[in-house]
């Protein structure tokens, strides 16, 4: 399982590398069915490993042009601080157990991956649905960055699911970025947003399995050169409905594995 798991790591940065989003959604399964980590503990190994890889992806997108430092700033504000707020006083606050369903124990573990998956599953959703992308507009509307940026922060809180799927449209529509700026600039807001959530994570001084973080870290790197490289090769509007019918499969089997486990 954990040759699968180096292989699929490769699969976080190659998505990142295509379509700017989608692959951050796969790290938590990742971690948690192939590795076998705890789902709490993997929401802060996946903050590290998706943001040092947002964050190499965001530098050459820096180098080619493709970063709006402005919009960014809209959602980093809102984005940081509800991640700040999520993982130092919401999730401590979460009990290890919460209530019975019938027969059926509802753990802190359980809708962690319960809600994952859901959000998959509404990620998957906007992958694979054709969307007419309007034409480029010029004005920025910094009240619904701000929302928007909030609500991102509190997915990746949460989940350590960098929100790509909820930044990119936001970036198009009401900041009236092409799409090479948004998948661009959504790295740097990702980046920003994930190592600063594990960052606070390392001060209360978790345990953590630096040979499993570096290693699926640089796996995901990799995927992010070579999925940069095919960028310029393949249209994304091609390969977004075909990852997002991965994302609905996989987003249906932890729902179904989770309630018969």
């Amino acid at each position: 399982m954990e040759i699968l798991g180096y292989a699929a790591s490769i699969i976080i940065g190659l998505s990142l590398g295509l379509i700017g989003g989608g692959g951050s959604i796969l790290t938590l399964p990742i971690l948690v069915y192939l590795f076998k980590v705890e789902p709490e503990i993997a929401t802060s190994y996946s903050l590290f490993i998706v943001g040092i890889t947002s964050l190499v992806g965001a530098f050459k997108n820096y180098k080619n042009g493709n970063i709006q430092f402005k919009p960014s700033l809209y959602f980093s504000i809102p984005s940081v601080i509800l991640v700040l707020v999520v993982r130092k006083i919401l999730l401590p606050k979460i009990p290890d157990y919460l209530f019975n369903i019938g027969s059926m124990e509802v753990t802190k573990n359980l809708l962690l991956m319960m809600v994952f998956a859901i959000l998959m599953v509404f990620a998957s959703a906007s992958m694979i649905k054709k969307r007419h992308v309007a034409t480029v507009n010029v004005n920025i509307h910094p009240v619904q960055l701000l929302g928007i940026g909030a609500a991102v922060g509190m997915v990746t809180g949460f989940l350590g699911a960098g929100g790509g799927f909820l930044i990119i449209p936001a970036l198009i529509y009401f900041a009236g970025l092409s799409m090479k700026q948004a998948i661009g600039t959504s790295l740097v807001i990702i980046a920003i947003n994930s190592l600063i959530g594990f960052g606070s994570d390392m001060v209360t001084g978790f345990t953590v399995n630096y040979t499993l973080l570096l290693s699926v870290s640089a796996l995901a790197i990799v995927g992010m050169f070579i999925g940069t490289v095919l960028s310029k090769k393949i249209k994304d509007e091609k390969l977004k409905p075909i990852f997002g019918w991965f994302v609905l499969v996989m987003g249906l089997y932890i729902i179904v594995k989770e309630l018969i486990h």
